[in-house]
């Protein structure tokens, strides 16, 4: 490459090869079948199918390895020669007591070695100045024309050449300048690189080639001695460029053996290969400068690959690691606030571990160099590379993990040996051939005839590279093939140049750098040089390249020299092989070697005598090579011998130098390693010479000399004679084979001589040529031929038992019995076969008069079919008589199946008798049968259809047409499989009507349950039925009375049935089955009332026995509340002392036990709950009052009746209500359980009405409500207090809201229903709340106000327990507990529970009352529901109807969203009390007439509540 040039033209691309799984079964044989193509290149690529992925073997914990270190600048030839004279210069000018400063001469450091050598090549520096020619100088410098460049160099040139190379020449320095270069301060320093220093080993004794010559010894130890001599020595073998043996990458134990000049190299640290998480690897070093110069080896190549890039792998799995945050230099998780993520990997860097360190974190996308390296093309990285190798002033070094021996540190590929188990898919790869461990030891490679395990040769090695580390021009030791494995990581950049071109690429690198090989001749087997392969090509040196992936192989072949690069981090392994092929070529390599005087890896010699020893053991190939080489060899053993005895010796001695180390048999002139024969002398034991170099061994007398050989030259002769032999025998054999094949002697061999003439092949381990394989393919085909012939004469003897499907026909015998006579080979059953074929034509002659004579006797036809089966044959007159006993079977079975008397046969028989007619042997009487079958078959699937529309139920069809069809298809005689489901369907409908008339006309009205089953069978039928529409009409009359009676009496998500309901409560007295009966309503695990009853299903339709059980029930009802009553009685009181203890408690439907002031105690049962879990009565909902109503202070007219959950199950509607249902009851002609338990519940309410209006009717009770009427008389009597000054109405919109008036307070919830009430109060501004009213009228409560005798007391008291458990609501229970409420002082305490449970509701309305508004506006602004004005008018109605406890039951969900849960728990609507449920409408009527105008509250409190309403409640249903 011409100086100044800095871009490089990549070489062309190398052969690719890309093997079948067929070819690559073989590898030796595919690559002798590439060799005259690839071998024109000297290196290929070859990749291997896709599916062939190899396992990562190397344990890697376990790896460690000393890497060498290499500087780049110093590999290339011609820039270390530029270096080494540059060292000259600055080492003379150290002398002068200057240091060397290098100009800069248009950007670019001034090249002096070039300056020098073109001044001395244009004639010296007198010449160029006197012609004024440095002009020309810069040109061919390359720098720039017109600059006056030419002025520049001649200045640089005194000042710095000019001194130096006078000083070479001797002259005298006295005009010379001695400090140059104190002026120059811009110009850069030079540092000497000292190269010869660190290159100076001499290879006589720790060499490069000892590391495989050295194979039956250890290798040899650098002494203390030889490293005191040489400083350098070690350092060489660590720093130097190429392969090192093995005994000098120890470290001296004296660590005072080290240089100590500070500038010089550090011995490097161990480098482990080391698994991360996920399989990444990582090059991790103990120190941290190793580690930050291999961070590069961190990379990924985007070129494509043809094997996925593999990462290690191990047996066991791996925890997850820990230090996914911490520094992937350092290792350390501290100092968290200068740690860099990657974005592309999402690593982590400390800001200061980087190289160069950045001063801060940067802003924006940052990645780290392992991602910067893997977005790199492999193109711009191979022109750094060779930027970096020409550059003189850019010093880069890399570590290179090379030359590592596989079998201390562990093969790549699985390895079979005691060491582990291997799995199958392991075990596959172990011992494929491609295993570069199993590659050198094939049967068909030269090298498996060496006993010892050459490292490098036979024993892999492997190599770790990095980015830029690199190998240099060489050839493989004895000129063999080499083969390489990249297993994964980044691409390796290969160069290589072909065998024929191997002397010019040696004479081109000497051309150019002769100042390197003066020095060192052997350079180039060193491992240590690079140069250009652009500066070869532009010499004529043909160069290609490639690119070798992961998961691809590279193969250089003989003498082909190569080079190369790693494109970054990776792992790869290398051996070398031998074929055939390679004989000669290794015979040319040892005279090569005895010219360089280079040591051998192994004998050649030897190699090719002991394979002749065993000629039987080789290929038969290798065997004609070997022939050829032995001839060669033996003939040079002659005529060195023979120059031997001319010079006079003939003292002779054998010897097995075999057994010999290397060291003790090598020619001390050449190094040639010997095995035929020596020269010896016995004066001088401790050397010998080849018999090349007799004349080379010592001055000693030739009487003294003696010859030591291994053969003698009769020997020789024998040995040649067993090769040729082995390589001549396959003619031999080849000749036999041909005769016989072609029998061209007209002698048919047996079978027995053909199996011989393949033994021997297989014996002799013949290749497998075209005449082998038409051997066995004749042995193949006889052995064939006898095996058939033998089946067919047993199959003959074995007559009918023979095996089906193995007779052979007529054509087929013919066939085969030319097939045998055409064989090249005699067999004697021949004469079986012919024997058969005789008797199979006089049968068709037979058959054929048969056939000809139509109609024959059945029986004649039959036996001859008999007698061909038997033949083993098929004879095409066979088949004619197989096809006329057919026809007659299928005939017969006709007449049978169409006979009158048969039975009727299925449309299935009818079908398979028209597809087996088609193929029976066409005849009149045939096509007659099948006309008659397909006609029926047609009336017979007519009539199916038919009957399979009636079935399907589209429309239904009555009795009388289903029966006529039925009729006319039983004339049909064939089975109808949907005839006779229409007429089991006709059948069951006969049967319905039956049921139906009968219970229509039976003493008692039908069960509706026995109605319902009626009506579904009746819709299951395939008939259409008059009478199911009757029954339909009367199931839904019934369903919707029963459905009505539920809504009268059900509460909503009521845990009763209506059955459960009207009947008695029989097991009133168990409070635990009542509480469990509530707590699991959805488990449905309580009985029903009905089952309680002792009533089952066939009792509920006896009338006579649900009455009876009833009246029972009524009497367990009333006993059990009884002891209720007494239970729940003894139980402590919530409200009273927590000292006080009893074992007994009571327990809310919420499962926790009431406490507190919330507390509330049924008036039926006597148990306690909270009030905020049930429903409780009201005191604001009052009756409707009259003009008799007593004041406010009347307090035992207030609604303070409480019934729990548990004992009030229901509505309990009013008297008229039901009388109503039991109307509709008697119009259906249905009997209902429910409808007669009505009519139980009503005459039992009728009897207690007429009980207690007798009570009532009494003269004392009579009296009682007298004394009521005058006391209510007479507080409406009372003055007044004054009255406050009034104010002025305002209507109020909503009765949940505050007024518009500033200061006006309204009564707010008087009216359970929430009618607006405009009234002034005597309260104080802003705190008119009825509610604290009645609060504040407590203490004026006294009481009681009658006085009950015991008589009078006690059968009113067992009136109001048997009223409260009915549940119908009647006027004359709530009589009697106001009466009964004025004989006792009045219960202020739950009249306060009442009153603070009333306000919390009051609470929560009101937030929801105002969620509500927010709503409604927002509709409003949406243009929803608010545009309607007809829903506006609408909705205070319904609201006034309806009540608070209907609008909490609509909006419940949605004031839950609005109101976000605020307030207090809410208790369930106020339906607990019966005056609660009878008067909600109360005081609607009263308050319409003082609406209008201001009227005092103390003119109004006498009206909030009557003793007895008039009109029917409105039910909430």
């Amino acid at each position: 490459m011409e100086p100044g040039s800095d871009d490089f033209l990549p070489p062309p691309e190398c052969p690719v090869f890309e093997p079948s799984w067929a070819e690559f079964r073989d590898p030796l044989g595919y690559i002798a079948k590439i060799r005259p193509i690839a071998e024109k290149s000297g290196i290929c690529k070859i990749r291997p199918p896709a599916d062939w992925q190899p396992p990562f073997a190397v344990e890697v914990d376990n790896f460690r390895f000393t890497p060498r270190i290499q500087r780049l600048n110093e590999l290339e030839a011609q820039t270390r020669v530029k270096l080494n004279y540059l060292d000259q210069i600055a080492k003379f000018w150290e002398i002068q007591g200057s240091s060397l400063k290098i100009p800069n001469v248009e950007r670019r450091i001034l090249d002096l070695y070039s300056l020098s050598k073109i001044v001395v090549e244009e004639g010296g520096y007198e010449a160029i100045c006197k012609d004024r020619r440095w002009a020309r100088v810069a040109q061919r410098l390359n720098y720039p024309p017109g600059k006056n460049i030419g002025s520049l160099l001649r200045s640089h040139y005194e000042r710095i050449v000019y001194p130096y190379e006078m000083y070479q020449s001797g002259a005298n320095l006295v005009q010379c300048n001695t400090r140059p270069f104190d002026n120059e301060e811009k110009d850069k320093e030079y540092k000497p690189h000292s190269i010869p220093l660190r290159q100076s080993v001499q290879p006589s004794k720790f060499n490069s080639y000892g590391r495989r010559a050295k194979r039956l010894q250890p290798d040899p130890e650098p002494t203390e001695e030889d490293i005191e001599k040489n400083p350098e020595l070690k350092k060489l073998q660590i720093y130097g460029a190429g392969p090192k043996m093995m005994g000098l990458g120890l470290m001296a134990k004296d660590k005072t053996l080290r240089k100590k000049d500070k500038e010089g190299p550090e011995c490097p640290p161990t480098v482990v290969v080391k698994e991360e998480s996920g399989g990444d690897v990582k090059v991790e070093s103990t120190s941290p400068k190793t580690f930050l110069e291999s961070k590069e080896e961190l990379s990924h190549s985007p070129e494509p690959c043809t094997k996925m890039t593999m990462r290690l792998r191990r047996n066991h799995s791996n925890a997850q690691f820990i230090e996914s945050y911490v520094c992937r230099m350092c290792s350390r998780g501290d100092e968290d606030d200068k740690l860099l993520l990657c974005d592309g990997c999402d690593d982590n860097y400390h800001i200061f571990c980087l190289l160069p360190p950045l001063p801060e974190i940067p802003k924006g996308v940052w990645r780290c160099p392992k991602c910067v390296m893997a977005m790199v093309p492999t193109e711009l990285v191979e022109k750094e590379f060779w930027r970096l190798v020409n550059s003189i002033e850019e010093d880069v070094t890399v570590e290179y993990g090379a030359d590592i021996h596989s079998k201390e540190f562990g093969s790549g590929f699985p390895v079979s040996d005691s060491k582990r188990h291997l799995t199958p898919e392991e075990e596959e790869y172990a011992t494929s051939g491609w295993n570069l461990n199993v590659m050198p030891v094939l049967e068909q490679s030269v090298l498996c005839h060496i006993n010892a395990d050459i490292s490098g040769m036979k024993v892999p090695w492997l190599y770790v590279g990095m980015v830029f580390s690199a190998f240099c021009w060489h050839i493989e030791d004895h000129w063999s093939y080499s083969i390489n494995y990249l297993h994964w990581g980044e691409p390796k950049t290969w160069y290589g140049v072909p065998s024929l071109a191997a002397e010019h690429l040696e004479e081109v690198m000497k051309k150019l750098t002769p100042e390197l090989f003066d020095s060192q001749p052997d350079l180039l087997h060193q491992l240590v040089t690079l140069m250009n392969p652009n500066t070869l090509m532009s010499h004529g040196v043909p160069v290609v390249r490639t690119n070798q992936c992961a998961g691809e192989f590279v193969i250089t072949f003989p003498r082909a020299y190569h080079s190369g690069f790693n494109q970054g981090y990776n792992f790869a392994e290398a051996v070398n092989f031998c074929t055939a092929d390679w004989l000669p070529a290794g015979r040319q390599c040892i005279e090569h070697y005895r010219r360089l005087r280079r040591y051998c890896v192994f004998s050649h010699e030897e190699l090719i005598c002991k394979m002749a020893a065993c000629p039987e053991k080789l290929d038969l190939n290798l065997a004609a090579a070997v022939h050829k080489e032995m001839f060669i060899m033996v003939q040079e053993e002659r005529r060195l011998r023979k120059a031997l005895l001319e010079k006079g010796i003939t003292e002779a001695e054998r010897e097995a130098f075999e057994l010999l180390p290397d060291d003790e048999r090598q020619c001390i002139k050449c190094k040639t390693t010997c095995f035929l024969s020596a020269l010896a002398c016995y004066d001088c034991p401790d050397g010998l010479v080849c018999l090349s170099h007799i004349n080379d061994l010592c001055k000693c007398s030739s009487s003294r000399q003696y010859l030591r050989y291994r053969y003698t030259l009769d020997e020789l002769p024998a040995m040649l004679h067993k090769l040729k032999v082995r390589a001549e025998s396959f003619d031999t054999w080849a000749n036999k084979v041909r005769v016989a094949l072609e029998v061209e002697d007209g002698r048919k061999r047996s079978l027995e001589e053909l199996r011989a003439l393949e033994s021997e092949a297989r014996e002799r381990r013949f290749p497998n040529s075209e005449l082998l394989q038409r051997l066995k393919n004749c042995l193949s085909e006889a052995e064939a031929c006898v095996s058939r012939a033998l089946g067919l004469v047993s199959g003959q003897e074995a007559g009918p038992h023979r095996v089906a499907g193995l007779q052979m026909t007529l054509a087929e015998l013919r066939a085969f019995l030319d097939q045998m006579n055409n064989l090249p080979c005699a067999m004697h059953q021949i004469g079986d076969v012919k024997g058969i074929l005789e008797q199979v034509e006089a049968y068709q002659a037979e058959a054929r008069e048969a056939l000809a004579s139509l109609p024959s006797s059945p029986g004649l036809l039959q036996s001859l079919l008999e007698r061909g089966r038997q033949l083993g044959v098929e004879v095409p007159e066979a088949q004619q008589l197989q096809r006329q006993v057919e026809q007659a079977r299928w005939l017969d079975e006709v007449k049978r199946t169409l006979a009158p008397s048969a039975r009727r046969g299925t449309l299935a028989v009818m079908r398979g008798l028209l597809v087996a007619g088609a193929s029976v042997a066409p005849s009149p009487a045939v096509d007659k049968a099948q006309a008659e079958l397909q006609e029926l078959l047609t009336i017979a699937e007519r009539w199916e259809e038919k009957a399979h529309l009636c079935l399907e139920a589209r429309q239904k069809h009555p009795p009388a047409t289903l029966e006529a069809i039925i009729h006319e298809a039983e004339n049909i005689p064939v089975h109808l499989p949907n005839i006779q489901a229409l007429k089991e369907a006709l059948a069951k409908a006969r049967a319905w009507i039956a049921d139906v008339d009968e219970i229509q006309n039976g003493d008692h009205y039908p069960c509706l349950d026995d109605l319902e089953g009626l009506v579904a069978v009746g819709r299951d039928l395939p008939v259409g039925l008059e009478e199911l529409r009757q029954l339909e009409l009367q199931v839904l009359t019934a369903h919707s009375w029963r459905e009505k009676a539920s809504k009268t009496f059900l509460k909503k998500n009521s845990c009763y049935t209506l059955l459960e309901v009207l009947c008695p409560c029989a097991d009133a007295g168990s409070d635990s089955t009542k509480r469990s009966r509530w707590m699991e309503k959805e488990l449905g695990l309580y009985k029903s009332d009905t089952e309680l009853l002792g009533l089952s299903a066939q009792d509920l339709r006896d009338p006579g026995s649900v009455i009876v059980a009833f009246k029972e029930g009524e009497q367990k009802e009333k006993e059990g509340i009884l002891q209720l009553r007494r239970t729940n009685s003894a139980k402590p009181s919530p409200l009273a002392s927590p000292n006080t203890s009893s074992s007994a408690t009571s327990i809310c439907v919420c499962g926790q036990v009431p406490a507190g002031v919330g507390a509330l105690q049924c008036d039926l049962c006597q148990d306690w709950f909270h009030g905020r879990c049930v429903s409780v009565p009201r005191l604001l909902s009052s009756p409707r009052p009259s003009p008799t109503s007593s004041p406010l202070l009347a307090w035992w007219e207030w609604d303070t009746k409480f019934l729990c959950p548990l004992c009030m199950r229901s509505r309990r509607p009013r008297l008229e209500t039901i009388l109503a249902l039991l109307v509709a009851l008697q119009r259906l002609p249905v009997r209902l359980p429910e409808g007669e338990a009505l009519q139980c519940l009503t005459e039992r309410a009728i009897s207690w009405q007429g009980r207690a209006r007798q009570a009532l009717a009494s003269e004392d009770v009579t009296a009682l409500l007298g004394r009521l009427a005058e006391l209510r008389q007479r507080l409406q009597a009372e003055p007044r207090p004054e009255e406050p000054p009034t104010y002025p109405s305002t209507p109020a919109s909503d009765p949940l809201r505050e007024g518009s008036g500033k200061d006006m307070p309204k009564v707010q919830g008087l009216l359970e229903n929430g009618d607006s009430v405009t009234s002034p109060e005597k309260v104080a501004p802003g705190e008119g709340s009825d509610l604290e009213l009645l609060s504040s009228l407590l203490p004026q409560l006294t009481g009681p106000v009658l006085e009950l005798p015991e008589a009078t007391r006690a059968p009113l008291e067992e009136l109001m327990l048997e009223g409260d458990l009915l549940e119908v609501t009647l006027d004359e229970n709530h009589s009697i507990w106001q009466l009964l409420q004025a004989g006792k002082p009045p219960d202020l305490a739950r009249i306060r529970t009442l009153l603070e449970l009333e306000k919390a509701e009051r609470h929560g309305s009101r937030a929801r009352g105002r969620a509500l508004e927010r709503r409604r506006r927002r509709k409003v602004d949406r243009g929803g529901e608010g545009d309607d004005p007809a829903r506006e008018e609408l909705e205070p109605k319904r609201v006034r109807s309806s009540g608070p406890e209907a609008e909490e039951a609509q909006e419940e969900e949605e004031l839950e969203e609005e109101t976000g849960g605020e307030g207090p728990p809410q208790p369930l609507p106020a339906t607990g009390s019966p005056s609660t449920q009878e008067n909600q409408n109360g005081l609607e009527p009263a308050l319409g007439a003082s609406s209008g105008s201001s009227v005092p509250f103390s003119t109004l409190t006498p009206r909030l509540h009557m003793s007895c309403p008039q009109q029917p409640p409105q039910q909430q249903l």
